[in-house]
């Protein structure tokens, strides 16, 4: 009874990695975060210490439904689900989700990479208009090399069916991809990122205003780049990508 508990500094440790993702991380993530520190700890202890400690993870994900759909006219389904890339810059994914706060609604167009996960960039506004798109698809062209064989996938939304959007695609040789009508498993791995998104940051912060918003999303994308771990990596995505830009 009176002997010291030899588990006493990992429960510190474990409250840390816990408090410090603001209760994101349950017991594999949190057993994968104290490997990479160096400390061996296998996941059904991190469990149990967790469960001693009262800590639950706060994050609830919710599964997306689809049905099947029609080709797209404007452009094929060049991805068909193939959602891995062997390296940067080879697959792009975009869509737009929209929030509702403050009896005002907002609309986030982000640009993701499949090769590592990492949102390329985004922008935000309080209209789903085409320069929400265009103004995104700007942003993120410039962290594109001259030489590359970019391929950019979106639903049929209908910014993505202009133009405009087309003619600046055409222009930096990027090939365009587009999920069947109605069937968002063509898009899967952007929704799943929403969902992430949504479970992890919206639903689980509060915020003042707007603008609080505003800035908690720049964070949260910060963080979700550079301090969450990928399950399938055991890195955040900007690590994986500077490791595999260090050996290429």
């Amino acid at each position: 009874m009176n002997q010291p508990d030899p588990d006493a500094d990992l429960k510190v440790e474990i409250q840390e990695i816990y408090e410090e993702h603001k209760g994101r991380y349950g017991y594999r993530r949190i057993a994968d975060e104290l490997t990479k520190r160096k400390q061996i700890v296998n996941h059904k202890k991190v469990q149990r210490i967790m469960t001693e400690l009262g800590l639950k993870c706060l994050v609830r994900m919710k599964k997306y439904k689809s049905y099947k759909g029609k080709v797209g006219k404007i452009a094929p389904n060049i991805l068909d689900r193939q959602f891995t890339a062997e390296q940067p810059n080879e697959k792009w994914v975009t869509d737009i989700t929209e929030f509702k706060l403050f009896s005002e609604k907002l609309y986030l167009s982000p640009v993701l990479d499949l090769f590592n996960g990492e949102i390329i960039t985004y922008t935000i506004g309080s209209r789903p208009t085409y320069s929400l798109v265009s103004g995104m698809l700007d942003k993120a062209l410039e962290y594109l090399p001259e030489n590359h064989s970019l391929l950019i996938h979106s639903d049929q939304g209908w910014h993505y069916q202009m133009k405009q959007y087309r003619d600046v695609l055409k222009k930096r040789g990027v090939i365009q991809s587009m999920s069947r009508k109605g069937n968002c498993y063509d898009n899967s791995v952007m929704e799943n990122f929403f969902g992430i998104l949504k479970s992890e940051f919206l639903y689980l912060t509060e915020f003042e205003s707007i603008d609080h918003f505003k800035q908690e999303l720049q964070n949260y994308l910060e963080y979700y780049n550079h301090k969450r771990l990928k399950s399938k990596f055991k890195m955040t995505p900007v690590e994986y990508r500077t490791a595999f830009e260090q050996t290429a």
